[in-house]
């Protein structure tokens, strides 16, 4: 398909973005064309907006970013034959190579070759966006746009959650951001016995709620491993995810983990973090588990399954719309911290 198409580029290293009309992708043999119907704002997207030191470092302007998607398939690569025009498709955004150690051992979500959509080459907040066949996720054509394009962000809170055993368990979830309750949510679909939601931002605690917690921690107002052991009868919580990064409520988390506990930690902390590994990891005897991108596609299914059996339900968490023109308001509003998932509509 030839022609031009609006896309929020990455236009310079700097602050911001800029709308800009630029060619439509074309596309190659194996790859697929999809016209896209909604785009959800990631945290990533705000570093790059920014441009803080991890941007500067990984990002190559011009480069339209954005990397949460769903739409329709508008055209095909000739050597596509599991995708077909009109299907309404989501996006795993990780493209490996296939080739690596961890791809032929089935474990391409950690390949050592990953390249992200929107990072390190063209993304979707734009009208169009070319993908591998490979890399789209098929979807029911009654699943809400908004809902399909937050499916990738709540594949980390699956793998996540479901990264150990989690039926009848005490689960803390720390960080309270997007992917935060969206793990609420699936902890509590898993069979959670009680699930905490730890955060000082009352506007996502609030969230949090409306997507399942049965107990919120404001940390900034209440000592956070305290409170936990008196909620568990001074046992501790059986798993810990951490969402957040924070350096401070990592060590908190490790501290109200439960002897043989299991803590999955997917936030990414922007400098080291000092632990007490002998008194929170050897002798407590824990699992800790480093959590990248989603299972390919064993994460896909168990999402798709959480959201067309109705046992999560997307629709409080996404909080805010606009559309593509208005993506200056969108990215203020993220960065506020006053909001769940953000959609923009190209």
């Amino acid at each position: 398909m030839s022609g031009k198409m609006r896309a929020l580029v990455k236009h310079r290293a700097g602050y911001g973005a800029k709308l800009q009309v630029v060619p439509i992708p074309e596309i190659g043999p194996d790859e697929v064309l999809v016209k896209v119907t909604a785009t959800t704002i990631c945290g990533t997207d705000v570093h790059i907006y920014k441009w803080d030191d991890w941007a500067a470092e990984r990002v190559k302007p011009s480069l339209v970013f954005g990397h949460e998607f769903s739409g329709e398939v508008v055209q095909v690569g000739e050597n596509v034959k599991h995708l077909s025009i009109g299907d309404h498709v989501s996006a795993e955004t990780h493209i490996v190579c296939g080739n690596c150690p961890q791809c032929r051992r089935g474990e391409a979500h950690v390949c050592a070759n990953t390249k992200i959509i929107g990072v390190d080459q063209a993304g979707c907040f734009a009208e169009f966006a070319a993908m591998p066949a490979e890399n789209l996720w098929k979807n029911k054509k009654n699943l809400e746009p908004e809902v399909a394009s937050a499916m990738e962000p709540m594949g980390n809170a699956v793998h996540t959650a479901l990264s150990g055993p989690i039926a009848g368990k005490t689960v803390a979830v720390i960080g309270c951001g997007p992917i935060g309750v969206m793990a609420v949510a699936v902890a509590k679909a898993s069979g959670a016995s009680q699930v905490f939601a730890l955060d000082i931002n009352e506007y996502r605690l609030d969230l949090a709620k409306k997507m399942g917690a049965d107990y919120l921690i404001h940390s900034g107002k209440e000592e956070p491993v305290n409170k936990m052991a008196k909620l568990t009868d001074e046992q501790g919580v059986d798993v810990v995810l951490e969402m957040s990064g924070n350096p401070v409520a990592i060590q908190q988390g490790f501290t109200m983990l439960t002897y043989g506990g299991r803590i999955s930690m997917l936030g990414l902390p922007t400098r080291p973090v000092e632990l007490n590994v002998s008194d929170d990891i050897v002798f407590k005897g824990i699992q800790v588990h480093g959590i990248v991108g989603r299972r390919m596609y064993e994460t896909w299914q168990q999402t798709a399954g959480f959201l067309e059996s109705g046992q999560v339900d997307l629709r409080p968490m996404i909080t805010h719309r606009f559309a593509l023109e208005d993506y200056e308001k969108a990215f203020e509003q993220m960065m506020s911290g006053n909001s769940g998932k953000i959609v923009l509509y190209p």
